[in-house]
């Protein structure tokens, strides 16, 4: 089971920013932040669902190639909603919501790059996965 995972990024602020706007649709807000000075290294931030923290940005230089983050959330609407905000908050669309049947039938999902070009998901699987 995954506990949390991070990404490094290019512009923190703008990657804060974004992460912040674009993750508020799903229920995840910015929960912790730890300047350099604290991390001995770089700037993080730690967002998710109250009381904890489990997706993390760090100042640096981004993972190459980007990666692909997924989100699954309770219904339809949210994955509209997050696509939504993340194009607001200055994402660009990489797949509208929409149904993904070569996943599996009940597979609703849309697709964001952050800006560093990560693949941003959200995800609602219906009935078809549990849990």
């Amino acid at each position: 089971m995954i506990d949390h995972i991070g990404v490094a990024v290019s512009d923190y602020a703008a990657s804060k920013m974004f992460y912040t706007r674009t993750l508020s649709s799903i229920g995840y807000s910015l929960l912790m932040e730890l300047p350099a000075t604290v991390t001995g290294s770089v700037d993080v931030a730690g967002f998710g669902m109250a009381p904890k923290a489990d997706f993390w940005i760090a100042a640096g230089t981004p993972n190459k190639p980007p990666i692909h983050i997924a989100f699954r959330v309770d219904n339809r609407a949210l994955v509209d909603a997050f696509h939504a905000a993340g194009i607001a908050a200055g994402g660009r669309d990489n797949g509208k919501p929409g149904l993904r049947p070569h996943y599996h039938p009940e597979y609703y999902g849309a697709f964001v790059l952050d800006p560093d070009g990560h693949n941003v998901e959200a995800v609602y699987h219906g009935s078809a996965v549990a849990g």
